[in-house]
């Protein structure tokens, strides 16, 4: 039988206005599943810095997604999950679906408390998001048509958040996907040039890629006004995670889901067609 399909069972999304979190959510709910949005915002509320009120935001739950703001590599990010995966135990939580990240040894460090606690689990651990020319730190480079980022030449196989929702989705809603880690990319290695050429062909203006000192970056964006948060994940990035590491492609998506990942071609075509990245006259 259908996991969520039975009687009485409520999914818990946690980061449910985020990237991933809100199609997940929109998915779940499109498919007759009764969801509960995990964010500060919410009723109840959900705050990865208020432990106290993660009681009330697991009542009745039996399967959660799981998203860590900023990123599982931040520190205290192991001793947070740690608590929320004891504490969703004792409620009474069936399942686990994990958002990681790729080459990130603290992120999978979280997914081992994840794998241990003795329930059904998923990992979906995921590249460098398209999105992030969309929705995240980088649209304004993008409508300023000029990407200014300490990327050099290196390589990434970008990964479409909407394919991270329709796994993630998946691996809440059937069984089959229990113990599984999808290691999820897009099927191509872009560098940063690559990306800004796919996106001046969409928007049909010219976007710039133009790479920078990695140490006047990060304090550009110190400088900018960005949260403490923000700005270390970007160092962090920057410095450490865009070094190589992932720059190959995985079959996650179409393990998961039986087709293959997005382009970030026709991400950039399906944005460019919603108006999001057009300036003022």
């Amino acid at each position: 039988m259908n996991f969520l399909r039975k009687k009485k069972n409520l999914t818990l999304v946690l980061g449910g206005t985020g990237k991933t979190g809100r199609r997940v959510a929109e998915r779940l709910k499109s498919k007759g599943h009764e969801v509960r949005v995990g964010s500060r915002s919410a009723v109840p509320s959900f705050d990865w810095d208020n432990e106290k009120g993660w009681d009330a935001a697991l009542k009745d739950v039996t399967a959660v997604y799981i998203t860590y703001a900023p990123d599982l590599a931040m520190p205290g990010a192991p001793d947070a999950i740690q608590a929320f995966v004891d504490l969703a135990k004792r409620r009474g939580v069936k399942r686990l679906v994990l958002l990681s990240g790729r080459g990130e040894e603290e992120a999978q460090a979280c997914e081992r408390i994840v794998q241990s606690a003795g329930l059904e689990w998923t990992i979906v651990r995921a590249s460098w998001f398209n999105q992030n020319f969309s929705e995240g730190a980088f649209i304004d480079m993008v409508l300023g048509g000029t990407i200014t980022l300490p990327a050099g030449d290196q390589v990434e196989p970008f990964v479409d958040v909407d394919d991270i929702a329709d796994v993630a989705v998946a691996a809440l809603s059937e069984d089959h996907h229990n113990g599984q880690i999808y290691e999820v990319t897009g099927p191509r290695l872009m560098t940063i040039a690559d990306v800004a050429a796919d996106l001046s062909r969409a928007t049909g203006r010219e976007i710039n890629y133009v790479d920078v000192p990695h140490e006047a970056f990060v304090g550009e964006v110190a400088n900018s006004g960005a949260p403490k948060d923000v700005v270390w994940m970007l160092d962090y990035l920057f410095s450490t995670v865009l070094d190589g590491r992932n720059a190959y492609l995985t079959d996650g998506v179409q393990r998961a889901l039986g087709r293959p990942p997005k382009d970030f071609a026709d991400y950039a075509r399906d944005v460019a067609a919603t108006g999001a990245w057009k300036t003022a006259a």
